[in-house]
């Protein structure tokens, strides 16, 4: 379970490394960003699989109980 929480932690605080919106964290990325990537496809390997999940957690409303998690850095 703890690696799980690392993943989703990680996941959160990854830098869009690309794009419109490269710099911020994926759970500050628009959710309307998020859908166009599950529409057209997630990037392929971990950034992808990062996207993938916080896509899920903004799916299914749970922005505010990860924001907490967020790094300053």
């Amino acid at each position: 379970m703890f690696s799980d929480q690392q993943a989703l932690v990680a996941a959160i605080n990854q830098t869009m490394p690309f794009g419109k919106y490269a710099g911020r964290k994926l759970l500050q990325l628009p959710e309307p960003y998020l859908v166009w990537f599950n529409s057209k496809g997630f990037p392929e390997g971990r950034l992808g699989q990062q996207l993938a999940l916080v896509y899920e957690i903004k799916l299914n409303g749970l922005e505010q109980v990860m924001a907490p998690l967020l790094s300053d850095n």
